[in-house]
């Protein structure tokens, strides 16, 4: 049985899972955190369900050599693709972000009409329609791939004229189905929010799985008598980032966004686990 006060792992394709980190840090303050970004592989949203179940396996295992007491799937793809894959190699409690944010969606939409916006290998594996539709027979779930806005956002084109009009292309039909939610059905987009919220309309209301997935995380450790209620020491570094490559330019770019002052990275060979 992992100890309570052993760290929590994240991981996701790139950068984009930094948003669910965000979000747990907040929400669970006293808990340490392990953060693994592949990014020498992003994006997983083009890779085949095999590829991305084996990367899952070889970071599931990076994972539990730091002891980690639970691990969070911050990304969609491999939530998608690789969670029997996942589960079956933990050895400690599991959680992905899927679920949480289609139960938020169900919960918010007042005409019926969902939209989810995600990598073409979430899209294509219609995850988020076949869930939603056992949260209610009448819900209608249109879907839609956006495979630019994961490397526009590992470029950092957060606000860019080019990242305005890729979102217009890629939202315009959406905007024509008459959907009033919208699901961030990969953890790269709520970094471009802003983009995609001035495209859709004040109308639309837009749905970050984070947030849930946060809330989810603190019901599991509650659950399995999990949850840390010891302050860490002032000299204790809380929070331990790793990547597959690039570690300054992730740390950069994890310092914009986590705000949490200097973020030592190390880089690690992840196809040795």
């Amino acid at each position: 049985m992992p100890n309570k006060t052993a760290p929590i792992g994240i991981f996701d394709s790139g950068v984009g899972g930094l948003t669910v980190f965000r979000e747990i840090m907040h929400k669970l303050p006293d808990e340490r955190i392990v953060y693994f970004g592949d990014t020498a592989r992003v994006p997983y949203g083009n890779k085949s369900p095999e590829t991305v179940a084996r990367y899952a396996g070889q970071i599931v295992r990076f994972l539990e050599s730091k002891r980690v007491k639970a691990i969070v799937v911050a990304c969609n793809t491999a939530s998608a693709l690789a969670m029997e894959e996942i589960e079956a190699r933990s050895a400690v409690p599991t959680l992905e972000v899927i679920k949480p944010g289609a139960r938020s969606a169900a919960r918010t939409t007042s005409n019926g009409r969902i939209g989810v916006i995600a990598t073409e290998a979430t899209i294509g594996s219609n995850i988020y329609a076949n869930y939603i539709k056992t949260l209610g027979e009448n819900l209608i779930v249109t879907g839609k791939a956006c495979p630019l806005f994961v490397p526009l956002v590992e470029e950092g084109l957060l606000n860019d004229r080019v990242t305005d009009e890729v979102a217009k292309r890629y939202l315009t039909e959406l905007i024509e189905t008459d959907i009033d939610t919208l699901i961030l059905g990969c953890t790269h987009y709520p970094l471009i929010r802003e983009t995609i919220k001035r495209v859709m309309g004040e109308k639309v209301k837009l749905v970050n799985p984070a947030h849930e997935t946060a809330s989810e995380l603190e019901k599991l450790l509650k659950a399995n008598c999990l949850l840390n209620d010891e302050e860490t020491s002032e000299s204790e570094s809380k929070y331990h980032f790793y990547v597959s490559d690039g570690a300054e330019k992730f740390k950069q770019f994890a310092a914009s966004i986590i705000k949490y002052g200097i973020l030592a990275t190390k880089t690690i060979n992840i196809e040795a686990y």
